[in-house]
């Protein structure tokens, strides 16, 4: 402490600290962690997906993740089967809530409000995705946090946002994803509209609140302002669809479904082979023709209908046509060697076994393996991007329900043992 004192006193400008209770903080709790965000204490009243996405990563970087949930806990925990032996908990739920630690509260009880108010004085950022005004009615939300913590960083991730027609409605991944255009735009060609596989809708609103809490962060680095920030699974939809979305607005050219296929770019899409699919992207002429000499089909090179990509979109159906008999005599495993030093990006249609079993997944270790105390051992996709300093990692399992209630109350509030007995007898916490 001394010697940070005496480095700030060295300094020209002003400093003014992100986390002002960061010494306290690591003094009391007990766990301390590594990482970029070692610092940064959040409060997540998240659940289901994208409020858990944005936290989870939080916290690979090293944030104190408080996972508030209800008595009853976060619904994606009953999001199964499968679900982990012995225990109620889906794999669902474990996949978007690694690196947190979980306090179950009653937020309906006075004694339940207090005890969100003593963690908003410790903590930097909120994270919560309940209806607009919700946590207003239980007065545990923005306004009333800010009084407690005026540089306190409330991120609220909604289905439309907090104002609109829609303010009030529900939101899930595949309404947004319907409403905001994907669905229409996914699919085979002349085909029904198509779900993506995972809650892509999620995860990019999600990733959206990451970057504005680490924007806000900067900025009450700046001026010592916290703030409150809105995201949303529409707005984050709508813009997620780029090009398309531009070309609308700007040509009125609707989305067409293209399967796997480029709307703007030939050759670009999947081709069967003799055991299953392989993907090929050519962006440019150049990888074309180095596309066109790996298959040994170089009169295409010089065939007027294929001199360029806009003569290639033209003539969508002859190339891929003639592309398609060249692939289907060999297999995915032939492909994929004879394209190793290819130009042009390529890849074979995975199924999750391929995925995992790929050499290069096995070389950059990025599956990791966590002790659960139900599970016993549990694995998981890590967090996919590298720092040189600081890291970026997996720490630790997520939490069963309410495992960090004692923990939480005792070390990180300094809440006497009597007075946690007390709060668990009268149901405020479990």
């Amino acid at each position: 402490m001394r010697a940070v004192a005496i480095a700030l006193k060295t300094l020209k400008t002003p400093v003014r600290c992100i986390f002002p209770s960061r010494f306290v903080v690591k003094a009391l709790f007990s766990t301390k962690c590594d990482g970029l965000l070692s610092d940064v204490n959040v409060l997540d009243l998240s659940r289901v997906i994208a409020g858990p996405f944005c936290t989870m990563t939080l916290g690979d970087l090293g944030a104190n993740v408080i996972k508030v949930e209800s008595l009853e806990g976060d619904e994606a925990r009953k999001w199964g089967p499968p679900f982990v032996k012995d225990s109620t908990d889906s794999y669902y739920f474990l996949s978007v809530n690694r690196n947190k630690k979980s306090i179950c509260i009653n937020l309906k009880s006075q004694e339940g409000k207090n005890i969100i108010y003593d963690l908003a004085k410790k903590c930097d950022v909120v994270v919560e995705n309940f209806l607009p005004g919700k946590l207003d009615k239980l007065e545990v939300g923005y306004e009333k946090l800010k009084e407690i913590n005026k540089q306190i960083i409330y991120c609220a991730i909604t289905g439309f946002g907090p104002a609109g027609p829609y303010a009030n409605k529900p939101g899930y991944d595949v309404i947004a994803a319907a409403m905001g255009g994907l669905l229409n735009s996914t699919g085979e060609k002349d085909g029904n509209p198509v779900k993506p596989g995972v809650a892509i809708t999620d995860v990019t609103t999600g990733l959206h609140a990451f970057g504005a809490i680490m924007t806000a962060l900067y900025y009450r680095h700046k001026t010592g302002r916290g703030q409150k920030i809105d995201c949303n699974l529409f707005s984050t939809q709508i813009s997620s669809m780029i090009n398309i979305a531009n070309i609308y607005l700007n040509c009125g050219i609707e989305a067409q479904r293209w399967g796997t296929a480029h709307a703007n770019l030939v050759p670009y899409q999947a081709f069967k082979t003799m055991d299953g699919d392989i993907v090929i992207g050519t962006g440019s002429n150049a990888q074309f023709a180095d596309f066109c000499k790996l298959i040994n089909r170089e009169d295409l090179i010089i065939d007027d209908r294929f001199k360029d990509n806009a003569s290639r979109v033209k003539h969508r159906d002859e190339i891929v046509r003639i592309i398609g008999e060249v692939m289907i005599t060999k297999t995915r495993k032939e492909w994929t060697k004879i394209f190793r030093n290819a130009s042009f990006p390529n890849g074979p249609v995975n199924n999750m076994k391929d995925v995992f079993d790929d050499e290069h997944v096995r070389e950059i270790e990025l599956v990791k393996e966590l002790k659960h105390v139900k599970a016993g051992t549990i694995k998981t996709v890590g967090p996919p991007t590298v720092y040189s300093e600081g890291g970026n990692s997996v720490r630790f399992a997520p939490p069963t329900l309410g495992q960090h209630t004692q923990t939480i109350l005792s070390n990180f509030l300094g809440y006497s043992d009597d007075r946690i007995k007390e709060l668990m007898l009268n149901k405020v916490v479990k």
